[in-house]
C-alpha cells in the first residue's frame, strides 16, 4: 500500500481505534526448575488483562522454545510457550496501562517461579526479571 492513497480504515468502515503498536508476550509452560505450571490459568490471566487494558488479544497454540538461565550457569530449559499478541492504539499505550500489565506479569513471574518474563513491544524485547510485590 506504500505510495497509494488507500485508507484501510475507510475501506473496512472501521471507526474503532487503529492498533498501531504490537505487543507480544510469552506464557511459559514450565517453571524455572522444569516443572509444569498451570499454563491455561496464566494464558487466561494475560488475555483478561490485555482485553481490559488494550481492547483485546489473541493467544496462539503452544510452540516450542528454549530459554537460557544465565543465573544458573547457562542451563537450557526447553518448553512449550503460548505466544499472545495484542495490537494497541497509540493513545492506549500509557505508563499506567503498562504498569498494570507489569503487575499481572510480576504475579505470574513470582507465582509460577519464572526466571524471566518476555515482552516485545514494536520489536523491542523487554525481559522482566524483577517482579513487583503484591
Amino acid at each position: 500500500m506504500a505510495g497509494s492513497s488507500v485508507n484501510p480504515q475507510e475501506v473496512f468502515r472501521s471507526n474503532l481505534p487503529v492498533g498501531t503498536s504490537l505487543l507480544v508476550l510469552f506464557v511459559p509452560s514450565k517453571d524455572r526448575d522444569g516443572n509444569p505450571i498451570d499454563q491455561d490459568y496464566w494464558v487466561d490471566e494475560v488475555l483478561t488483562a490485555l482485553g481490559r487494558l488494550f481492547r483485546g488479544a489473541t493467544a496462539y497454540p503452544r510452540g516450542r522454545g528454549v530459554w537460557r538461565d544465565d543465573e544458573r550457569g547457562g542451563d537450557l530449559l526447553k518448553e512449550e510457550p503460548v505466544i499472545v499478541f495484542s495490537y494497541i492504539a497509540q493513545e492506549a499505550l500509557t505508563s499506567a496501562a503498562l504498569g498494570e500489565l507489569y503487575h499481572t506479569l510480576s504475579r505470574m513471574g513470582r507465582e509460577a517461579n519464572q526466571g524471566e518474563i518476555g515482552v516485545v513491544i514494536d520489536g523491542q524485547y523487554y525481559g522482566i526479571t524483577e517482579y513487583a510485590e503484591e
